[in-house]
């Protein structure tokens, strides 16, 4: 699992260093909104990220709206003309749209690392 993240009721709290402030911070990912959190010790700053999260969904539930970022199921990638090139062989080779074949190439990444997480968390 990355070091650089918490986690905590589903939800993902990135996490940052400041040498010059001596202080732990981040802030909540995957909402629609800006929550920050932070401690100057690794467990204020777990305490500050749970009850940010806490906070954060009493508050929606006040007003009634998803605390979850809703995602439409499309995105641009960048990468290079070398790659792009490679991936509409191998999908036309397939039999595949350049389309199906980045879906499948993502979902069979993704499963390998729910794989990882659950061997893991045993």
């Amino acid at each position: 699992m990355k070091k650089d993240i918490l986690t905590y009721k589903n939800f993902i709290g990135s996490v940052r260093y400041s040498g010059d402030d001596d202080i732990f911070y981040g802030k909540i990912e995957g909402i629609n909104d800006l929550v920050t959190f932070g401690g100057k010790s690794v467990g204020e700053l777990r305490k500050s990220f749970e009850e940010a999260v806490d906070d954060y969904l009493k508050l929606c539930a006040e007003a009634g709206k998803d605390p979850h970022k809703s995602f439409k199921g499309s995105f641009n990638v960048r990468i290079s003309p070398d790659l792009h090139k490679r991936a509409f062989r191998y999908a036309t080779e397939e039999g595949m749209s350049l389309n199906q074949f980045v879906q499948s190439a993502i979902e069979h990444e993704v499963r390998e690392k729910e794989e990882e997480y659950e061997a893991g968390s045993d």
